[in-house]
Order: C-alpha cells, then sequence, then structure tokens
C-alpha cells in the first residue's frame, strides 16, 4: 500500500475512533444522586424521574451523613464547597457527576462575601454539585428544587449563568426567581445537547 494512502487511512481510523469515543463518554455518563442527612427519600426519588428524562443513567444512593467538617458554626450553615470536595473525592469519576441533595442551609463564598447564601453551588466545570431546599418557596418547593438542580448540573457541564430571564441557566443575585424560569434557553440547550443531553 502507498505511504500517502497508508497515512490517509490511519488518520481517518484516528478520526473515526475518536468520534466514536466522544459518544461512548456521553452515552455512558452516570448522574449519581447522593442524599445528605434527613433529606426526603421521597424527594430524592422525585429528583430521580426527572433527571432520567435528560439523562438515562441514574444511581440513586443511600443517604448518608452530612460531614461534620463541612459545618460553619458562626451561621449554623454547611459549606457548598467543602460539601463538593468531599462528593467529588468520594464518587469522583471522569464520567460520573455527582448532585448531593440536602434540607440544610448551605452558603458559599461570592466576591469579597465569604459566607453567601445560596440554594445551589457547582463548580463550572466539575464533576460535583449541591443543592439545598432550606431557601426554596414551601408552596411550589418541588418544582423550584428541581430547577435548581439543573441548573447546578448545567454548571458541572461549563455552561455559566445566562442573562435570558426565563432560562434554567439565570443568576439568582440573591433572589430566588424561580418561578419565572421555564426551560434552558435555545443556546444554553444546544450547548448541552452538544453534551449528550437529551433534551427537547
Amino acid at each position: 500500500m502507498p505511504v500517502k494512502t497508508l497515512a490517509s487511512c490511519l488518520l481517518l481510523f484516528s478520526l473515526a475512533f475518536l468520534s466514536c469515543r466522544g459518544r461512548f463518554t456521553h452515552a455512558n455518563r452516570v448522574i449519581v444522586i447522593q442524599p445528605l442527612g434527613d433529606f426526603s427519600s421521597a424527594q430524592s426519588e422525585l429528583v430521580y424521574r426527572q433527571l432520567s428524562k435528560i439523562n438515562p443513567g441514574i444511581i440513586v444512593r443511600s443517604a448518608i451523613p452530612i460531614p461534620a467538617a463541612t459545618y460553619y458554626p458562626p451561621r449554623d450553615r454547611y459549606r457548598a464547597d467543602s460539601l463538593i470536595k468531599y462528593l467529588s473525592s468520594r464518587f469522583g469519576h471522569a464520567d460520573t457527576v455527582i448532585i448531593g441533595l440536602t434540607s440544610k442551609d448551605i452558603s458559599a463564598t461570592k466576591n469579597d462575601i465569604k459566607d453567601w447564601g445560596v440554594m445551589g453551588f457547582g463548580y463550572s466545570p466539575g464533576n460535583a454539585c449541591v443543592v439545598s431546599s432550606f431557601r426554596l418557596s414551601k408552596a411550589n418547593q418541588q418544582e423550584q428544587f428541581y430547577k435548581v438542580a439543573i441548573h447546578e448540573l448545567g454548571h458541572t457541564q461549563g455552561l455559566p449563568h445566562c442573562e435570558e430571564k426565563t432560562c434554567f441557566m439565570r443568576d439568582a443575585e440573591g433572589g430566588n426567581p424561580l418561578n419565572e424560569e421555564k426551560d434552558f434557553c435555545p443556546a444554553c440547550k444546544s450547548f448541552l445537547k452538544s453534551k449528550g443531553w437529551r433534551l427537547k
């Protein structure tokens, strides 16, 4: 076989392999739902059913105690960044995203504010995030909780905050605008579809 033909074949094979490898990674992504402390098993099941619509691989683990080292006594809160580090070190894997679920108040550092209360927190990109029901509206808590969960999962995939007011990736900016959020905007949706999410 001529050298040029051989080189072309090798190039095509390499591209095909990398392409298949990318699809394999997306197709086998697993979302691990990890309830923390006394988080409701019924609510964990609801999150499982909702997230199954965007990703076929979902694992719900049994609840584990909230690590004592993540507690912040001055504000009676748990540090979201510490929770993420704990979850990532415990379950971290290239094709795994871990989402911790809690009913406790959580916080993170924001700009020059050391302890900023948040509904959820996730690194962009990253392989772990955490969501809390503590600051959500009691009237429609289940719907709001899902919106926060999918927002933080979006961050783990590399999505930043979005300026569209009805997009799930909107920045809460210290408030609770969840009732105004309806879906991912076209740009955010296209990005997540490229990551293998099954969005309509």
